[in-house]
């Protein structure tokens, strides 16, 4: 009998299935996941197998409790007599189904590197020229206008109404905060919206929006709903805030904050430079002080008398040597004069040379008879004859 169910059960084909998951068993290593689904209403329940790939792609928005839809094929197990379900897609259902798309979407942006902290851009301390884009006539719209300006009288505001949601919200959200990027003097872009449910907030989640805010070249800020709703223009947008009067509050300084940060940083730099000039005072004081200071005169004075006995036991010095120098020279002198040429021919001698090439005559032999040479005493020169 039990063969005969399971081979009329093994001709069905694939059916959906809607329930709520009141048991999930998901085993470390396991290719396979075990799911009981019941239907309240009916108090019955059945088990539910899948691969563990077809569980991961909806597994970070179901868990127990959860209410899904599953696409299975029916099973019978014929020893025990039991019928399961081998489930090839789980979706969930409602709200889950959104949250899992906007999940996976969530995701891939944040693959393409979107929502990086890099792509950040600093928000002007002081901007100019505000951009605002929100419902017509909003609370969001009049949180942000009346928090900024009482923050900063002075700010400026460049308003773009918008639907903010329904079928027309994306597109004029998406137009409006290209038209503000496209203007130079908006120094920021501010995205308002009041709180609501996931379907009300999900053109903030448009593929869309988000890339047309990851290729802005101003700074945007996120003011979406309450503090818990976080649609995926928080991920994309240079600074998130809780709320549209948390926006304000993020993009404008406070006035009176400021003028009490300047009058504390100018008491600050006074304090700062009297206690510098103090300082100088009192150094300069201790350095006037010094006896070198008060009789700058004294040091000179008392190096003076050393001075000057420096200065005579150099000249003294150098007397001595300058003597010293001359009776060497006078001596070198004398002996060059005694042994001069010149000295020896005024003691009565003579020079003989040849008139031929003035060679000097040391020998008789070298000269001939009747050969004139030419001699030289102290006082000139005169010729002889050799007479042998």
């Amino acid at each position: 009998m039990s063969r005969l169910i399971g081979g009329w059960i093994d001709r069905l084909g694939a059916i959906w299935v809607e329930g709520q998951i009141t048991q999930l068993s998901r085993r470390p290593g396991a290719g396979v996941v075990f799911l009981t689904l019941r239907d309240p209403s009916h108090d019955i329940s059945v088990s539910v197998t899948c691969y563990r790939q077809v569980f991961d792609a909806v597994a970070d928005v179901i868990s127990e409790g959860a209410r899904v839809v599953v696409h299975a094929k029916p099973e019978w197990y014929a020893p025990r007599g039991q019928l399961s379900l081998r489930a090839a897609e789980i979706k969930p259902v409602g709200v889950g189904e959104l949250l899992a798309r906007l999940e996976q979407l969530k995701k891939s942006l944040a693959a393409e590197g979107l929502f990086a902290p890099d792509r950040k851009k600093p928000l002007p301390f002081l901007p100019q020229l505000i951009g605002l884009v929100c419902g017509r006539a909003s609370a969001a719209e009049r949180d942000v206008l009346e928090n900024a300006r009482h923050r900063w009288p002075a700010v400026r505001f460049e308003v773009r109404n918008v639907p903010v949601q329904g079928v027309h919200a994306v597109p004029q959200v998406v137009q409006a905060v290209k038209e503000l990027d496209a203007l130079d003097e908006v120094d920021v872009i501010v995205v308002a919206r009041g709180g609501g449910s996931v379907e009300d907030l999900l053109p903030f989640s448009d593929e869309q929006l988000v890339r047309t805010v990851a290729s802005c070249r101003t700074p945007v800020v996120s003011a979406i709903g309450h503090e818990p709703d976080t649609p995926l223009l928080d991920y994309v947008a240079d600074l998130r805030a809780s709320t549209p009067t948390d926006a304000a509050k993020r993009v404008v300084p406070d006035v009176g904050e400021e003028y009490e940060r300047v009058a504390f940083l100018r008491d600050r730099a006074r304090r700062g430079v009297e206690a510098f000039l103090d300082r100088e005072e009192r150094g300069l004081a201790h350095a006037l002080a010094r006896p070198c200071m008060e009789h700058p005169h004294r040091m000179v004075e008392d190096r003076e008398e050393q001075i000057t006995a420096y200065v005579d036991r150099a000249r003294r010095t150098l007397g001595h040597l300058l003597d010293r120098a001359e009776s060497e020279l006078t001596h070198t002198h004398a002996r060059v004069v005694a042994l001069s040429p010149a000295a020896t021919l005024q003691r009565g001698y003579a020079v003989l040379q040849k008139k031929q090439g003035g060679a000097v005559v040391r020998a008789a032999d070298e000269v001939a008879s009747g050969e004139e040479l030419r001699a030289r005493v102290a006082d000139g020169e005169f010729t002889v004859r050799v007479d042998i």
